[in-house]
């Protein structure tokens, strides 16, 4: 983590969606923002995620820890209106929201279902968007950055990826199209692609163990990354060295995107 004397996101509001629990890459992101001084929500669905997500947004001072389904357009707009009504605006938003049904990652990609196809990329990429528009007229002008994870599955093929693989490079574009719409309000969007990390989501991805290890062993640097490093960068993107990128997907993965020879599996 950086230097606890240094604040540069004091008096900064952020918003993270996503957190399910303390390996989350939402969380590391959070952590981050939080000991830089910046002033943080938190949304959970539902009484279980409640449980394991309120106790790390008060752990990190968070005055903002409301329910919000993602996918309910009746509930992100009763969070944004809290949010409005409490902060008045926000400088930061991080999505770190992916989902899609356990069948629909395992086996072949040709026999993804319909339903499971819209609510991977429902979930994992039109929440992305609808969260963005509300946030718009919260950031406008303040040199906001919109944040979203992404993984090297949206661009090659990953076994036991699918689905999701799909889901993120859907998203990769979308970060692409929103950074040109939002750009004039002086607000930047991004996405970063973490390389595989033991993560609730990656948990549900068969063949996880064999990946991580795999990683560790073929990638440039010879080592897996970290949470702390994906939060690092964030805060990088969010601080004054990333006031002019925007419309990008950036690596933090040991250097697997460069190879050609690696077959990684999932993180967030």
């Amino acid at each position: 983590m950086t230097d606890s004397n240094y604040k540069p996101f004091q008096g900064k509001k952020g918003l993270i969606f996503g957190v399910a629990n303390e390996r989350s890459l939402g969380w590391f992101i959070a952590q981050h923002l939080a000991q830089g001084g910046c002033e943080l929500g938190f949304n959970y669905l539902g009484e279980n995620l409640e449980r394991r997500v309120r106790p790390l947004a008060e752990s990190v001072g968070a005055s903002l820890i409301e329910p919000c389904n993602v996918t309910d357009d009746a509930q992100v707009d009763a969070l944004f209106e809290k949010v409005k009504n409490k902060w008045g605006h926000i400088d930061y938003l991080i999505h770190s929201v992916a989902f899609a049904n356990k069948e629909d990652l395992d086996g072949r990609f040709v026999r993804t279902t319909r339903e499971g196809f819209r609510v991977a990329l429902d979930v994992s990429c039109y929440s992305l968007i609808s969260l963005a528009g509300k946030a718009e007229a919260l950031m406008e002008g303040r040199d906001g950055s919109i944040i979203t994870l992404s993984y090297y599955g949206a661009e090659k093929v990953v076994q036991n990826y699918n689905v999701m693989g799909v889901a993120k490079a859907a998203l990769e574009a979308s970060v692409r199209y929103l950074a040109h719409d939002l750009g004039p309000k002086k607000i930047r969007v991004n996405a970063i692609s973490a390389g595989p990390i033991k993560t609730l989501s990656a948990a549900g991805i068969r063949n996880f163990r064999d990946m991580l290890s795999q990683a560790a062993e073929k990638t440039p640097l010879r080592e897996n990354i970290t949470g702390d490093d994906v939060g690092a960068l964030a805060a990088f993107l969010c601080g004054p060295g990333g006031k002019h990128i925007t419309g990008s997907t950036m690596y933090v993965d040991s250097g697997a995107h460069i190879m050609g020879n690696i077959d990684v599996n999932a993180s967030n």
